[in-house]
């Protein structure tokens, strides 16, 4: 079986289909490279045929090249492999974009157009754009673009330096550095693609029978080509490189090496012939994926989220399909589980004290419908399709025939305990029972079942309908129907799911709340607070700790200090935080909420600049931390306790400890996360620095004996841990 096909036509047109068996969608091998690369030869050499056709045998077009098949090109080959198989795939597009012409007078070649029925991401985009004329289904559900920024590299099959070429560099900029997709009618009016009609094979087929030589050449072939934009030593180009540094500086921190190799293509690319600047891609390319960053990420945000997506550690049960869910709580985390339950096809009930209360909770759904019908990415059809499967009820009995229950109520244990009993009276003997708890223990929560082996944590992040993340809490009694049923409900309503075992803050917030200490200790340390959140994000962190809690506001983390204290007694070691925290509550300063935190907010809640009563309270040291060091307290303090999840049985897959710590709460993507950072510092340097953290600043920063145990045999997380070394095992 191969991937593609070429069937000749008696109209003299070779139409060459795309289609990957066994996939739902196509992705780009070398194998099928290759494929291809031998049907266009045969198809040039055929007298009979007048032109070429380049489409998919399935609903979209393509959906990037197999980033697998990049990660063992590099594997296998190092960094002449990765350049060598990059620049065979230059070649092979380069053919298709000349295709036969005589290279001195750009004539007799022929034609070759690109039918998209669908999507066309990446390798699926940068294939059409070295045909001559691409046409489109009027899809509206259609996504074409180049992502690959967003999984640490960048355009390198042509992508970049024709899209550049095509559009100038302003117009590029959004499509390549931000990764930005459009649909069919928005990809045409931004200059991607040609033609969006209804049957774009037979409009490919009739534009390739009437097309004439000069239709053939690309304007960066043709004699006096000029960029759109200009050149950088062009005074208009050169403005827009300018602008283009500053904003690529601007968005990355200088931590994200991808955007600045793009932006290296391109500037020097802009200079040379197009076939220079297509060599010159190939070892931007190159560099980029030789850089660990590279490789983590597409490890991380790739192939282990794609693991986990299709069910890595998943218990061998039968499927556990979800048809109908009871969501008890329609506040802010109930309201948007039944939002993203009822999209995926998902009957809900939604239940609430009140009936104004459930009403409100149903109502999110019915904004977040209305708003995606002004941005005409829903149809009324669809809004009336979602907004009919939510029953917002204060009646228990609704959940009957329910399979899966998500409890969703405030944080106390009493209040818990009366829903689970009150839902357990009805709902049918096997259904799975979960609560969406953030912080209390599930082994304590369950003690309120009648049925633990059924009972089970699903943590969600909010909002919950944008955030990719759900953690699935296993208790001690938990069993392995109920763990595949929380798999399969995630996977249904396309998250990623991660699956822990039972243990105070689970993984994330064991995670992320010492994260947030660590800038709020600083404060009170009279580290300047400017430094500690550009620190953070300088390496990385979407948010630094301080705005990080006036998002998540700042009485909850009182709330969650003051009953980690209660269950720690004597080994509770944030008093320096409760400090600034308590002190911060007591002013009334809650975060964004009440328009006032750590930063200032104007009355519309827009957030100013950090707020000048800090340094009255907490007078900044006279002598300041170097920025290494803050970043260092700030990263490590994350890392070790992810290290002591692991040791702990917490977590029991490194790639749940990665994935999850990126779609969780931001950790650094650009590591792959904490296990792929500490793989980067090499455990021996890691063990190094924070022997001088613990010993400067205490034992939260002491290395575990499994890091330390590393350090001293020469391991890393992902030679010992990762997925190959368990299959060598």
């Amino acid at each position: 079986m191969t991937d593609f096909t070429m069937q000749k036509g008696d109209d003299g047109v070779a139409v060459i289909t795309w289609d990957v068996p066994g996939k739902s969608m196509n992705v780009l091998s070398f194998d099928g490279a290759g494929e291809l690369d031998r049907l266009i030869d045969d198809a040039l050499a055929d007298e009979t045929v007048k032109g070429i056709v380049i489409t998919s045998g399935k609903d979209d077009f393509a959906g990037g090249m197999d980033l697998n098949a990049i990660a063992g090109m590099k594997d296998a080959g190092g960094a002449q492999g990765v350049f060598d198989g990059v620049m065979g795939l230059h070649a092979l597009l380069r053919k298709i974009e000349r295709a036969g012409m005589d290279p001195k007078t750009l004539k007799g070649g022929k034609p070759v157009a690109a039918a998209l029925p669908g999507t066309a991401l990446g390798i699926g985009l940068e294939l059409p754009l070295a045909t001559h004329r691409i046409f489109a289904a009027p899809n509206p559900r259609a996504k074409i673009g180049l992502p690959e920024i967003n999984v640490g590299i960048f355009p390198g099959a042509g992508g970049t330096t024709r899209l550049v070429r095509k559009l100038g560099v302003l117009a590029a900029a959004p499509i390549l550095l931000e990764g930005k997709l459009s649909d069919p009618a928005a990809a045409k009016s931004a200059g991607l693609i040609d033609e969006v009609v209804d049957d774009p094979v037979a409009a490919a087929k009739a534009w390739v029978l009437g097309a004439s030589d000069a239709d053939l050449v690309k304007p960066w072939d043709a004699k006096g080509y000029k960029m759109p934009g200009g050149t950088p030593y062009h005074p208009a180009g050169f403005t827009t490189f300018l602008g283009a540094a500053a904003m690529v500086h601007g968005k990355t921190l200088g931590v994200y090496p991808a955007a600045r190799a793009l932006l290296s293509a391109v500037y020097e690319g802009s200079l040379v012939p197009f076939d220079t600047a297509l060599k010159i891609e190939a070892r931007w390319f190159t560099n980029v994926l030789m850089n660990p960053s590279s490789g983590n990420m597409i490890r991380s945000l790739f192939i282990n989220k794609g693991a986990l997506e299709k069910g890595a550690n998943r218990p061998d049960v039968p499927d556990q399909t979800v048809r109908k869910v009871g969501i008890l709580g329609a506040g802010m985390m109930g309201a948007g589980i039944a939002y993203v339950s009822a999209n995926a096809g998902i009957d809900v009930v939604l239940i609430d004290a009140v009936q104004d209360a459930a009403d409100r909770g149903k109502a999110y759904s019915e904004g977040l419908l209305d708003k995606g019908i002004s941005r005409k990415k829903v149809t009324e059809e669809k809004r009336a399709q979602v907004l009919g499967r939510i029953n917002a009820t204060t009646d228990y009995a609704a959940l009957e025939g329910c399979d899966l229950i998500v409890e969703a109520v405030f944080e106390d244990v009493g209040v818990k305990a009366e829903v689970t009993k009150k839902a357990e009276a009805v709902i049918p003997a096997d259904a799975i029972f979960a609560t969406n708890t953030s912080t209390l223990p599930i082994g304590e929560l369950a003690k309120a079942s009648s049925r633990p082996g059924q009972f089970i944590g699903i943590h969600f992040f909010s909002p919950v309908d944008k955030m990719l993340l759900v953690e699935i809490i296993r208790g001690a009694q938990t069993g392995d129907v109920a763990v595949a049923k929380a798999l399969d409900f995630v996977r249904q309503i396309r998250k990623t799911p991660i699956v822990v075992n039972d243990a105070r803050f689970f993984y994330a917030n064991r995670c992320i709340i010492p994260y947030i200490n660590e800038g709020v200790r600083m404060v009170g340390e009279g580290v300047n607070p400017t430094l500690i959140e550009n620190a953070a994000k300088m390496m990385g962190m979407p948010l630094g700790p301080l705005q990080l809690i006036d998002e998540t506001s700042i009485d909850l983390g009182v709330k969650i200090a003051k009953a980690t204290k209660a269950a720690l007694g004597g080994e509770y070691v944030d008093t320096e935080v409760d400090d600034v925290l308590f002190w911060m509550a007591d002013q009334g300063r809650m975060g964004r909420k009440s328009k006032s935190g750590f930063y200032a907010y104007d009355e519309a809640g827009k957030r100013q600049d950090l707020w000048e009563g800090l340094d009255a309270q907490f007078p900044r040291a006279e002598g300041q931390p170097d920025l290494t060091e803050v970043q260092q307290r700030l990263m490590f303090v994350q890392a070790l306790e992810a290290v002591r999840a692991l040791e702990q049985g917490v977590l029991t897959d490194i790639r749940e400890g990665d994935v999850g710590a990126i779609l969780g709460w931001g950790f650094a993507p650009w590591s792959g996360g904490p296990f792929g950072w500490l793989d980067i510092l090499g455990a021996a340097r890691a063990v190094e620095v924070t022997e001088r953290l613990a010993g400067k600043y205490g034992d939260r920063f002491a290395a575990p004996a499994l890091l330390r145990e590393m350090a001293e045999r020469g391991e890393s997380f992902y030679g010992r841990f990762g997925p190959q070394a368990k299959q060598a095992a």
